[in-house]
Parts: C-alpha cells; structure tokens; sequence
C-alpha cells in the first residue's frame, strides 16, 4: 500500500465517521435513537488512526512541519481531512513509495529510524499499533465524552 492509499483511505474513513456521528446527533436531538455512543466510538478509533497515518505518511513524504499540522488540525473539523486530501495530492505531497523501506533512504534521526523499523517489520508494527490505539480509544471511553450527555 502506498502513502497516497494508506492516507486516501483514513482520509475517507475520518469523513464516513463524521457523517456517522451527526447523523447520530441528528437521531438522538429528534427522540428517533440514541446510537451516539457506537457512532462516536466509530468515529474515536477512526481519528485516532487516521492522526497515527497523518504522523506516518508526514514523516515519509518530508512535509513540512505547517502541512503535516494543518492535516492534524483539519482532523476534528467535520469533513475537512478529504479536501485536504485532495488538495495534497494534486500538489504532489502524497506520491512515491516508502522512502525508508528496506532498500530505500538510510534513516536519520529517531522518527525515521522507527518508521524504518515499522517498514521492516510491517505485521508486527501493525499488531502493535491496533493494541496502541485500542488502548487509547478505551481510556479516553472510560474517561467519557468531552461534554456530558445532559438529559
């Protein structure tokens, strides 16, 4: 999978959760069903692997530090992640291969040299990365919602 389909991909899902999570909103503020908590628990784990990629991709492509912020940034504001998407993507921001894949760009600098690490030991890294995320996504569950439910 390339830099472009991996970011492609998380890109979209960010927006497909977004759709989610306020059409649940929707549901819940008319009385027809209170589904926010499995919505925005979709949605949760989606951001947060989509900031994971965001970081990944970032490092790969040599962004600059402004670009690979606003990509950041653009993530909690709703459907924002495709137009950047697109936009990065005409630029040439998200062509090429995995530069720090074996056979490729010798890493320099910690974040390189543990990408390269991911890139050498790909199944592992994602076992590794789900676990990670899982165990984000169910602390910041236990911690609830940013602003309480009011009945």
């Amino acid at each position: 999978m390339s830099p472009r389909l991996l970011f492609r991909t998380f890109a979209t899902a960010e927006v497909v959760t977004w759709a989610g999570l306020i059409t649940a909103l929707i549901l819940r503020a008319t009385g027809s069903a209170d589904i926010v908590s499995v919505a925005g628990g979709i949605h949760g784990f989606v951001f947060l692997s989509y900031c994971v990629t965001t970081v990944f991709v970032w490092v790969n492509q040599k962004w600059r530090t402004g670009t690979g912020a606003l990509a950041l940034v653009l993530s909690v504001v709703p459907f924002a992640t495709l137009p950047f998407e697109l936009v990065a993507d005409r630029r040439g921001l998200l062509t090429g291969t995995w530069r720090l894949a074996p056979g490729g760009d010798a890493p320099q600098g910690l974040i390189e040299h543990v990408q390269a690490w991911v890139l050498r030991h790909l199944v592992l890294a994602i076992v590794l990365l789900v676990v990670t995320v899982t165990l984000v996504f169910v602390v910041l569950l236990l911690l609830g919602p940013p602003v309480p439910h009011s009945a």
